[in-house]
């Protein structure tokens, strides 16, 4: 079952690069991560597929938007994070991508396909606003790959979650 808006949100750590650059990967907590802000997570089915490229170079390139409104934007997919940094470095991405690689995370947001097309345990295409005390202020989950979030309504829950 999906997360829904009002309840808070599920803990957790992940492991992934905070920057192309970096030299080895890192622990993310959420905790730590809607301390200062709110954060975007953003969840996707796999790297190097034209959809959720379109999708991670579309928020790369309106991250000004996101920073401007103290939010941090975090991408989350089932790939190991050596692939997603290498993805990551390709298409000059400026937000860190984290590796869900035991599918636990996407598991405990209700984002996980139990079969997309014979690849089983592929994140669905999913957008969370968390806010600053760990409340999920938005939440939307796609059965549609190819269906990319809803961005302007994402900023708009970002505005009114102070």
């Amino acid at each position: 079952m999906p997360v829904t808006v009002g309840q808070p949100a599920p803990e957790f750590t992940l492991k992934g690069f905070a920057s192309p650059q970096a030299d080895a990967p890192q622990e993310f907590k959420l905790s730590d991560l809607h301390r200062d802000g709110n954060v975007v997570l953003l969840f996707f089915p796999l790297v190097y597929t034209s959809v959720c490229t379109t999708e991670m170079c579309g928020v790369r390139d309106t991250i000004s938007q996101y920073n401007d409104l103290r939010a941090k934007v975090v991408g989350i997919s089932v790939d190991n994070p050596f692939a997603q940094k290498a993805w990551a470095k390709e298409n000059k991405l400026n937000f860190p991508l984290l590796s869900d690689f035991n599918k636990e995370v996407s598991t405990a947001y209700g984002s996980l396909f139990a079969d997309l097309k014979g690849w089983k345990g592929v994140s669905k295409r999913s957008a969370f606003v968390i806010d600053r005390k760990g409340t999920v202020r938005y939440a939307s989950v796609s059965d549609d790959p190819a269906k990319i979030p809803d961005f302007s309504a994402i900023q708009a829950a970002l505005k009114t979650a102070g």
